[in-house]
Order: C-alpha cells, then structure tokens, then sequence
C-alpha cells in the first residue's frame, strides 16, 4: 500500500521528468518538418529569398506539445506575446535594464562587425543595395519575420522555457542554441570550418537571446523575431555566405562569440554574481514555469510567484 509521502514522491519525480518527455515531443516534430517543409517549398513557388517555409518547423513542434499538452503549454508560453507577462514587472523597454533595445542593437552590432572584418580581410565591401534584389524589400522584410517568428515560438519562447525550469539562464541557452544550430542540418554539408563558424553563432546567438529575454515576460516572441531578422537581413545585404564561402561566416561566429561574451558580463556586473545563479524570480514569467528545478552547481531553485 503506498503512502501519501510514496505518492508525493512520485508526483515530484513526475514533474522532474515531464520537462524531457516535452523537450523530445517538440524536437522530434520539429526537425523532420522542417524537412517536409523544405521539400515541399519548391511547389509552392515561395522564393527562399522572400521565406524558407523550413522556419516553421519549430512551430509545428510547439503545436503537436499544445495537442498533448494543452494546458501545460499555454502556460508555457503566455510570455510570448503583448501584455501577456502577468503581475511581474517588464523590463525590457523600461527601468535600468532595458534589454528590448539593447537586444535589437546587438543585431546591426554583429553585423557590423563581422561584415568590417570581412572587407578588411577581402580588400572589398561586399554591399548590396536593396533595390537590387529581385523581390521588393519590404516584402523581403515583412516574410522574413513572418519567417523568424515561426521559428522563435520553438526556441526562445517554447524550448528555451522549458529547459529555464531545470538550468541556469546560460546552460539554458547553450543547450538550445546547440539544437538550433543541428536543426540547419543542412549547413552541415559544408565544410567543416563553415559548419563550425555557424553552430557557434547558433550557439552565441542563443546566448544573447537568452539573457536578454531574462528581463521579457511578455512579448518575447516579437523581440526575439525581431533580433533574428535583422541578422538575417543583415547577413542578406553584406555578407556572401549563401554560396558557402567559409570566411564570412566563420567572421560572423567570430562577431556572434564577442555579442555572447557581452552580454555574459552584463548579466554578471548586474547580478553580481555567476548569470546561471542570477534572478529566479526575474526569468521566469508568472505563470509560465510551474516546475520546481533541482538545486545543483549548474541550477537554481525557483521562486515562488510573488516572492523576491
């Protein structure tokens, strides 16, 4: 006959455990359709130029978990949107924080910087005039949001949650920018020196956008596709990666790595402390995160909602 403190055992093996069982559902839905996705994009006529339809592999993922799910992800992802941040304070766009900004400039920053060093290291600024591309650019720009969007509602608003209940802010991020960066499989055709300058802008990226969103209960979704089309409206204009030249992108890593390291040292000057122990009540969304993580060296306990 199991006892009460049997069963209380249980339920919080349960709850310790049900984050991998989400974490599997969405990556096995997520990597094979954007599979399908990009196999079926040539029917469509959709140029890859305008929307690669493979960005919308995440949301699929995040939409069978719904299905199995339901009540457990809606919680999950009520930090997603406009004003869906509940009782706790957003400093994104205001107090002393303001990392919805300082997020959206990071993007140009990074672009900036990998794009100099390339035209220093090439003797040639690689410049294209929006104009020039075949499809008006503000088409271009609207899709690839539209696009950006698709993918973030699985990686910063819906994965990166999931793993904020079990690990500090930058393990977190490590651990999906390394699913993000696996996900582009198709990078891994390339050469060696390219795939590796993408995972570790995958990887940095990750890392930015995770701490930044620390500070976003509601309207992460947006900021984060914001961040991530400009990056790759930026690369559009600037860079020749695209044909699979390895030293644009091994330079935009190299940029990534640098954005990463800033952002590492913010959160620890504001923290004072090491950023994977910095402000549990602060990254989590009130409502968004109901498991109880395991204290560790890596790991923080959560506090509860309304507590500081």
């Amino acid at each position: 006959m199991r006892t009460e403190t049997d069963l209380e055992t249980g339920e919080r093996r349960g709850r310790r455990t049900a984050w991998k069982a989400e974490a599997a559902v969405f990556l096995a839905v997520a990597f094979p359709a954007a599979g399908a996705l990009g196999a079926l994009q040539p029917a469509t006529g959709i140029p890859d130029e305008v929307l690669q339809l493979t960005q919308f592999g995440p949301a699929a993922g995040v939409l069978v978990a719904a299905l199995v799910w339901p009540e457990r992800i809606r919680r999950r992802l009520a930090g997603a949107g406009p004003g869906a941040g509940g009782a706790r304070k957003d400093t994104a766009w205001a107090g002393p924080g303001r990392t919805g900004p300082a997020l959206l400039l990071t993007a140009p920053l990074i672009i900036a910087l990998a794009a100099g060093a390339y035209a220093l290291l090439d003797g040639d600024a690689r410049l294209t005039d929006p104009r020039s591309l075949a499809h008006p650019f503000t088409l271009i720009v609207l899709a690839q949001l539209l696009g950006a969007c698709g993918e973030e509602i699985g990686w910063r608003c819906y994965l990166q949650p999931l793993l904020r209940t079990r690990f500090g802010p930058v393990t977190a991020s490590v651990a999906v920018g390394l699913f993000w960066g696996g996900w582009h499989v198709q990078v891994f055709a390339q050469q060696p020196a390219y795939a590796a300058g993408f995972l570790l802008a995958a990887v940095a990226m990750s890392v930015v956008l995770g701490l930044a969103l620390e500070d976003a209960p509601a309207g992460r979704l947006l900021l984060a596709g914001g961040f991530h089309t400009l990056v790759n409206l930026g690369m559009l204009l600037t860079m020749d990666e695209e044909d699979g030249t390895v030293a644009p992108m091994v330079l935009f890593g190299g940029a990534c790595l640098v954005a990463a390291v800033a952002w590492v040292l913010r959160s620890r000057r504001r923290s004072g402390a090491h950023p994977d122990a910095a402000h549990p009540d602060v990254a989590h969304p009130e409502g968004a995160y109901r498991e109880e993580p395991v204290a560790g060296p890596d790991r923080i306990p959560a506090a509860r909602h309304g507590a500081r």
